[in-house]
């Protein structure tokens, strides 16, 4: 048998069996990255500021009822509204209403449709969130984008959910998100009016206006005291008029009040008139009037070290950003830096949606890079892609011991790595940080910063594809590959063609696989990297197998068997001694299996490498089997089987489980059908459709 080469949540909800607590990927739901399970079961909060929405509110909860007293189709409402409208809160203050009607839980994500710092989230990538938040293991996720859209809409399907998808880009980005089935609630926010969805799928169109003067004025009391207010109604109603009825830009000017208690309002309002300018935020061209005002204004009152790390936090890659990645970006120390935050942070800049974690309204981001200084910006950014290259690739020899170190690029000055205590320390990080790592990715590629690229690619690469994120993995090593080019060591170009072989053949690409493949092994050929084409050499083999060429597929294997004697690589020449083993033996030559797989098995067990003696052994078993020697190959397969569930490798168990079936096929019915329906079990779990589908059939032939 040929072996293997070198953060969404869901809440209020015990889906899986169990209340699922740990974040997704990306600004999903809980809007943050997969976190241990102390994360509270809740959705984002909405604003202490929610008030003035009282009409829209009985208008969400009237559709509400009105379906489900119907009981035939999903309820879709549709709120559409200017950046800084307050669609998020009233989306959130409603789901907080109205928790009791959804006992199966509530979902949220958020889309990033009007990010100005990053593309909108991908609609795959939030259905493999919810998977995540619906408790499903990454080893049951299959790869296939349209499979996992099937899977996530049969589990809610029968279930009574909200589902808010906040910020959407336009219809079409969220019609892969919509529920199966007539239980679920579905709340969509935009700055889009979502015409298609409301057509298409008789969604309720929801407008959120601006605040009137009475709503704003009652927003400004919610936070400032009534003394305050009536010493100064002019001044007052001059702010309320400035701010247009935007609740972002009232509450950052009732920060700024709250920040300087013993200024007047009269001088607030006069630094606010003070300024022209006006921030676009409309696809259709529409002012959202005075929040560029606000904005400048509030810029202008901050520290010079304040405003260069607000500006800084503007540029920054992904969703949000930690207390210390915001530290490193900032080259300030750990206490200052949250010093600094904590500031930002009172006059409503920036929020603190979870412990050290923060965040910016699209809005206030866009203006914030809008005042970056480009010197201040390359620094600061240079500081933050290196901290993660290097604070990644520790978490990934944490999680993976066994792999090769590889050359980082020196600490900057004013960079300081993230300490990891341990192994769960260095998975927690990487989970909760690998939509920021893969946008840091993607801003060292459009940076020029190759050797960064490059190493991002390969540190990311052990939680991508443990936790079933195959997209991002193929387009971690794509970039990865356009960099190693640019890169003066030929080795990382011959392990980029490499991933990104396996990544496109994870994914079924075959030929694409192929391809990569066949150049890796020209580019290794032609500079000398043998190593690196004995790998790929083994990683060609199998990708010639699953094409069903075994011939092709031994002649690979054997050529990296020489090439792994010649270097003196024992581990990887018994590995591919075994593969040679195997094919041979799907070729029918089973006296020479026998030789090449009986001398791998002796070099593992030598060795104590479990996981090779268990493939060897899978090997053995099948050769034992194809010449007839049915109690040799049980016994064999049992062995195989033993210390695959010892490793925790249910892959492998159920390929063994489904050979062993083979074997007791004409010796026990019953011990054929126990093997084989346990098999079916772990094939189905792991979405292995042709799997299953093979089993199954054999299965039925059996009394």
């Amino acid at each position: 048998m040929v072996g293997t080469s070198e953060g969404h949540n869901l809440i209020n909800g015990d889906v899986a069996g169990n209340a699922v607590q740990a974040r997704g990927i990306g600004t999903v739901v809980l809007e943050h990255p997969a976190r241990p399970s102390t994360v509270p079961r809740q959705l984002p909060a909405a604003s202490p500021l929610f008030t003035g929405r009282e009409a829209e509110l009985a208008q969400l909860t009237s559709a509400l009822e009105d379906k489900l007293g119907q009981g035939s189709t999903v309820v879709i409402s549709a709120l559409a509204g200017a950046g800084g409208i307050g669609k998020t809160w009233l989306a959130l203050h409603w789901a907080d209403q109205n928790a009791e009607r959804f006992p199966d839980g509530q979902l949220f994500v958020d889309l990033r449709g009007f990010d100005p710092s990053d593309e909108p989230m991908p609609a795959h990538e939030a259905v493999r969130g919810f998977l995540d938040a619906l408790g499903v293991a990454p080893d049951n996720i299959p790869s296939e984008r349209s499979a996992q859209v099937g899977l996530y809409r049969s589990l809610v399907a029968t279930r009574q959910m909200l589902i808010v998808l906040d910020n959407a880009r336009d219809s079409d980005h969220i019609t892969p998100l919509l529920p199966g089935g007539s239980q679920c609630t579905v709340l969509v926010t935009s700055r889009d009016r979502m015409a298609g969805l409301i057509s298409q799928h008789s969604a309720l169109p929801v407008t959120v206006e601006a605040l009137d003067e009475q709503q704003s004025h009652a927003l400004l009391a919610r936070r400032l005291d009534d003394a305050r207010l009536a010493a100064e109604p002019a001044a007052v109603a001059e702010l309320v008029r400035s701010c247009a009825g935007l609740p972002l830009a009232l509450s950052i000017v009732a920060g700024r009040a709250i920040l300087d208690p013993h200024v007047p309002l009269a001088d607030l309002a006069a630094e606010l008139r003070d300024t022209a300018t006006r921030l676009q935020a409309l696809d259709d061209g529409t002012p959202t009037t005075s929040l560029e005002t606000v904005l400048s204004w509030s810029y202008r009152a901050l520290t010079a070290e304040q405003a260069t790390v607000f500006t800084l936090l503007g540029a920054a890659p992904g969703p949000d950003i930690s207390l210390l990645a915001a530290a490193n970006l900032a080259g300030t120390p750990g206490p200052q830096t949250r010093m600094i935050l904590r500031s930002l942070e009172r006059v409503s800049l920036i929020q603190q949606h979870a412990p050290q974690r923060y965040r910016m309204h699209d809005l206030v981001r866009l203006y914030a890079a809008r005042q970056t200084e480009p010197t201040a910006e390359a620094q600061g950014l240079r500081r933050l892609v290196t901290f993660a290259c290097h604070t990644a690739h520790a978490a990934d020899l944490c999680i993976a011991p066994s792999h090769t170190p590889i050359e980082l690029d020196e600490l900057v000055p004013g960079c300081a790595p993230r300490p990891l205590a341990d192994r769960d320390d260095a998975w927690a990080w990487l989970t909760t940080e690998r939509v920021n790592l893969m946008a840091t990715l993607q801003l060292a590629a459009k940076k020029g910063w190759d050797s960064a690229v490059w190493q991002l690619a390969w540190a990311l690469t052990t939680v991508q594809l443990r936790q079933g994120h195959l997209q991002d993995n193929q387009a971690a090593w794509k970039t990865g590959l356009a960099a190693s080019a640019h890169l003066p060591d030929v080795r990382l170009r011959t392990r980029a063609y490499r991933h990104c072989g396996r990544a496109a053949a994870l994914l079924g690409q075959h030929d694409d696989a192929l391809r990569y493949l066949q150049d890796g092994i020209s580019w290794a050929h032609a500079h000398s990297d043998q190593l690196g084409e004995a790998h790929t050499h083994r990683a060609l083999a199998v990708a010639w197998d699953q094409r069903g060429e075994p011939q092709q597929a031994l002649k690979h294997a054997e050529r990296a068997f020489r090439l792994y004697e010649q270097l003196g690589s024992p581990v990887s020449s018994a590995h591919a001694l075994n593969e040679i083993g195997w094919y041979t033996a799907k070729l029918g030559n089973l006296d020479h299996a026998h030789r090449h797989c009986t001398r791998a098995l002796e070099q593992c067990r030598s060795r104590q490498d479990r996981s090779g003696e268990a493939t060897t052994l899978l090997s053995l078993g099948y050769i034992a089997h194809q010449t007839g020697d049915t109690d040799h190959a049980i016994n064999t397969y049992r062995h195989s089987l033993s210390l695959y569930r010892e490793l925790g490798d249910a892959a492998s168990e159920a390929t063994t489980l489904d050979f062993l079936g083979d074997a007791f096929e004409n010796r026990d019915t019953v011990a054929a059908r126990e093997a084989w329906e346990q098999a079916l079990e772990l094939f189905q779990s792991q979405h292995r459709t042709e799997d299953a589908g093979r089993v199954r059939q054999k299965i039925s032939t059996v009394s």
